[in-house]
């Protein structure tokens, strides 16, 4: 049986997110929600290298990332923005 959207959303989501994401200015919770394969750890390192390294100059810089490799970056192509 397949579900409308909008309930399978609700539930999953909260709330939307409008794609791309800037990886630049997003928080945890925006990341793990909108990007596919980056759980709430991987999020939290995201931002933590952004922290430390400054602002991602493109979506590449993502692989500097512990955990975050060229499969990820393909499977969130048309999802991430830098700005």
């Amino acid at each position: 049986m397949l579900l409308p959207c909008a309930a399978f959303c609700a539930d999953k989501n909260q709330y939307f997110i409008p794609l791309p994401i800037n990886i630049n200015t997003a928080d945890e919770l925006t990341l793990s929600r909108a990007l596919v394969g980056i759980g709430p750890k991987k999020a939290a390192a995201i931002v933590a290298f952004r922290n430390q390294h400054g602002p991602f100059a493109s979506p590449r810089e993502l692989t500097g990332v512990k955990g975050v490799g060229e499969g990820t970056l393909r499977r969130n192509a048309g999802r991430i923005s830098v700005e």
